[in-house]
């Protein structure tokens, strides 16, 4: 489908942000000279100087954002269109001028005594920063010289070109092969394969695994080479600061203590038996004598899945999240109704979905929607994103109001565990209730196991090139390969061409990032289940999470929502959760 096809209010309104490609042009030329710090330097010795500062700088970060959200925007709309892509090429270059005209703040912050530092922190008019300064203190030891931290600003865009190039094969030249569907013969982009896995034709998902891992295939080598440069820059930047490691330099990023990652790794690894139990439970249902990796996502249980309109499925999340209040119901119909959200799959549209919110917009929610199951729970995903958001932007300053990703995906999956619990309380039918523990089971597998198997592949991964060993296709893929074999178990015949699944993955460009949605996920059952049998305690404790932006450590705000991830008994509640589903789904055959 083209652009100029698709109904305005399936659209999401860019114009709210600027109303025309002039204006935005008119903006960011008026900007760029205002990319201007040089009277602050060496003055940051004060409070009364310091928060002169901070203000300044805050009232020129937004303005920046929002130009920054038009050209975003635009160009991932088609992912293709020049203009576009120079009007991202522009807003790099201007970010890249804006970190290193800033560069100077932090050495000049972190050379002051500790005692300074700690005054500001106490300062009633610093009050807004008082988070900020004291995790400064924490990383005085990182943090270099002005002139050193000049030049690393300005390394910004250069090693940024790894994600750029993989965005750019994956989205746009890949050369995808064609299948027969529906009908017709069309490429195989990332949402046709995704629905065509989850359908319950196997020969056709055996013909959309081959074609769709032989495009990767043909290019593995430049993806290996690609990948390589984005863990390379990841090393450069731990030891030009002196990280003991890449993984500890992320953590220490969001202020998320080490423990927590490893005892993710450890409650996951011990359930892995959980989850070879399943497989061979789904080997059994579906009667096959091998069951291979493009057998484990349609559903065991035929014609009960939700295929619903647009409209039915936006619907029915309202249904399903009615237990957070009418506030939070409305901020949902507000973004239906006002066009936030970008609907339909076209042709050069970024593939996937997201949700992006900026201080002083409202978010905005990019869908490629199909009419199956997990595109309605992707509706209650992205929402949850857009209104931590929304909560976060309105309740907090802006020094406090930008969230850590290490919670970015708490609100989405609380969103999809209260539409689940709410579907499964409310059918009658045994056929679409079997579905929903299976859908229950399979957003846990991809969401927790899956995303910590990738975590142990990016911790691998990061290791062996931190210990002079080169990336290249073969040891990535054999890598990988391992760690498929561990999560799923004996059940599963492994085909050659998933162990190159890695390449694919455009979140190993973000690293340390997927670990979050595990994590995300074992906070947000914690807190769903809070929510539905504590009622309005519980959900008041989770509007002060959702309001709470970046005011204090994540962990904090989790443990303050009902979620502790320093315990371990917290990890295995969730998957209590898939061994439950487990038994009841088993009962019912």
């Amino acid at each position: 489908m083209k652009r100029n096809e698709v109904e305005t209010k399936y659209k999401w309104a860019v114009e709210d942000v600027f109303p025309s490609d002039e204006a935005w042009e008119a903006a960011f030329n008026a900007l760029a000279p205002k990319v201007d710090f040089a009277k602050y330097r060496g003055t940051l010795n004060t409070a009364e100087n310091l928060l002169s500062y901070f203000k300044a700088e805050e009232e020129l970060a937004i303005e920046v954002m929002r130009v920054y959200l038009y050209a975003f925007l635009k160009h991932d709309e088609d992912v293709s269109n020049t203009k576009y892509m120079a009007y991202m090429g522009k807003m790099m270059s201007l970010m890249t001028k804006y970190s290193t005209e800033t560069a100077f703040v932090t050495p000049e912050l972190t050379a002051l005594p500790e005692e300074t530092l700690k005054a500001f922190a106490e300062d009633e008019r610093l009050k807004d920063y008082d988070y900020m300064l004291t995790r400064l203190i924490k990383e005085k030891k990182y943090i270099l010289s002005e002139a050193e931290e000049r030049i690393l600003a300005q390394t910004a865009e250069p090693l940024s070109v790894s994600n750029d190039v993989f965005g750019m094969l994956d989205d746009a030249e890949l050369n995808a092969p064609e299948i027969e569907f529906d009908g017709k013969k069309q490429p195989i982009t990332n949402g046709l394969y995704s629905m065509i896995m989850s359908g319950k034709d196997r020969e056709k998902r055996k013909e959309a695994f081959k074609l769709f891992y032989s495009a990767y295939g043909k290019i593995l080598g430049t993806l290996a080479t690609t990948y390589y440069g984005n863990v390379k820059k990841d090393i450069f930047y731990k030891n030009v600061r002196g990280y003991e490691s890449c993984l500890k330099k992320s953590l220490m990023a969001e202020d998320v203590d080490e423990s927590v990652y490893r005892t993710l790794i450890k409650c996951v690894n011990d359930a892995t038996p959980i989850m070879h139990r399943y497989m061979h439970v789904r080997k059994r249902v579906l009667g096959y004598e091998e069951m291979h990796m493009y057998d484990i996502y349609p559903s065991l249980v035929e014609d009960a899945e939700l295929r619903l309109s647009y409209e039915d499925a936006f619907e029915l999340v309202l249904k399903g999240l009615a237990p957070l209040g009418e506030e939070y119901i409305s901020l949902l119909k507000k973004g239906r109704d006002e066009r936030w959200i970008d609907v339909c799959e076209t042709e050069g549209k970024r593939s996937g979905a997201y949700s992006i919110g900026i201080y002083g917009c409202h978010p905005y929610v990019l869908l490629n929607y199909q009419p199956t199951t997990h595109n309605v729970f992707t509706i209650a995903h992205e929402m949850g994103h857009s209104l931590h958001s929304y909560f976060s932007n309105s309740r907090q300053p802006y020094a406090k109001a930008d969230y850590t990703l290490f919670v970015a995906e708490v609100a989405s999956t609380v969103n999809e565990v209260l539409l689940l619990k709410y579907l499964l309380k409310t059918t009658e039918d045994k056929a679409l209730k079997k579905y929903l523990l299976n859908y229950f089971m399979d957003m846990i597998r991809t969401t927790l196991f899956r995303q910590t198997q990738f975590a142990e592949f990016e911790e691998k991964a990061h290791e062996m090139a931190e210990a002079g060993e080169p990336l290249n296709k073969d040891n990535l893929s054999a890598l990988y390969d391992g760690l498929n074999r561990k999560y799923y178990g004996d059940a599963v015949t492994y085909d050659p061409e998933i162990a190159t699944e890695w390449a694919r993955i455009p979140h190993f460009y973000r690293s340390f990032y997927v670990y979050k949605y595990a994590t995300g996920i074992t906070a947000a059952i914690c807190i769903a289940n809070k929510i539905l049998t504590e009622g309005a305690p519980a959900i008041e404790k989770y509007f002060t999470f959702l309001s709470g932006g970046g005011s204090t450590d994540p962990v904090s705000l989790l443990k303050g929502a009902g979620a502790d991830l320093t315990k371990e008994e917290t990890f295995l509640s969730a998957m209590k959760e898939f061994e439950d589903a487990l038994n009841s789904f088993e009962a019912m055959l």
